[in-house]
């Protein structure tokens, strides 16, 4: 679902700059760290060398790992992983609609030109992708071959971020395609760059209000973006999100069974062992069950959508 600027903000002001502090509501309790940042998404998918096949020669990920039922995937030259595929053999692809849980997954490059490298890219293999302006960033849309949704974007600088009061301007406008195939600089793309990071993971969820008081109130997100229609955008340390959810799945949409192509886990990765033992006290004390893998931990949101929740940098790691 897209909304225009003119459609969001009625055709007001550019509204005012969004400097640090100026925007977000904060929850009431914990709150995620500003150093707060996005690991790996796990997938299952049905055959992982179609898969890689994709991953490989459309995204540009190389594989830093394979065994014969799992691939993991980083950009070039880095063992950082991002995209961990995990094959089920006749798992039922993604439908269009009426499923809980992924929306997409989203892999930030790190500037423009890149961005404009990977446009070129797609034109030159006429690949199908959707695009749009979201003002805080720019970005295209594509469906894996299990449907699984992902997005690929550039942020624009904060310095350009605007703010409508307390909420962050975000919207869906057309991509300057022509502008960004000239800030390639005649450069050719030869994969996902060194400084490529998961960006956020946008989800499906069944009520925005149940999200909230899940992601922001008991997992410590910030709330960004509130008013874009049947949705909520969440982030930590002020950025526009590292979390979508939306209920566009539509009215009586389900989870993924575990004979689909589905998204197995994403993972918040917070700066150190203690903030993990903060987040943990904060879910119980809200009611939700936690689970712990070593170091790790793991929640699941009100529609079983499952997070893992580590400190990377610690030594129990």
């Amino acid at each position: 679902m897209g909304v225009s600027t003119s459609e969001m903000f009625g055709g007001a002001s550019r509204g005012e700059a969004a400097t640090p502090g100026s925007y977000g509501q904060s929850p009431r309790g914990f709150r995620l760290p500003a150093e707060t940042r996005l690991g790996p998404v796990r997938l299952v998918i049905s055959n992982l060398q179609r898969s890689v096949d994709f991953y490989e020669g459309v995204l540009g990920l190389d594989v830093t790992h394979r065994d014969d039922s799992r691939a993991v995937l980083s950009a070039q030259g880095t063992t950082h992983a991002l995209v961990e595929l995990i094959e089920k053999k006749g798992a039922q692809p993604a439908p269009h609609r009426g499923r809980l849980g992924l929306f997409h997954f989203a892999i930030l490059l790190p500037d423009r030109a890149s961005l404009g490298r990977f446009v070129l890219h797609l034109a030159a293999m006429d690949a199908q992708a959707g695009a749009g302006d979201h003002l805080v960033s720019e970005a295209f849309y594509l469906q894996d071959p299990d449907n699984l949704g992902i997005e690929v974007y550039a942020d624009r600088p904060r310095t350009e971020w605007r703010r409508m009061g307390r909420e962050l301007m975000m919207a869906t406008d057309p991509v300057d395609v022509d502008g960004l195939a000239a800030a390639a600089g005649g450069e050719r793309w030869a994969g996902m760059p060194a400084g490529t990071v998961m960006g956020h993971v946008h989800l499906h969820v069944g009520d925005i209000e149940r999200a909230r008081a899940f992601y922001s109130e008991a997992l410590g997100f910030d709330r960004t973006v509130w008013h874009y229609p049947g949705a909520l955008f969440l982030g930590a340390g002020g950025y526009h999100h590292h979390l979508g959810t939306n209920t566009w799945a539509g009215a009586g949409a389900r989870s993924p069974s575990d004979t689909d192509a589905r998204l197995l886990e994403w993972t918040i990765d917070l700066p150190d062992a203690a903030s993990i033992v903060a987040a943990a006290a904060s879910l119980e004390a809200a009611g939700y069950a936690i689970e712990r893998d070593a170091a790790d931990l793991i929640a699941r949101d009100p529609w079983s959508t499952q997070a893992r929740i580590r400190a990377p940098n610690t030594e129990t790691r």
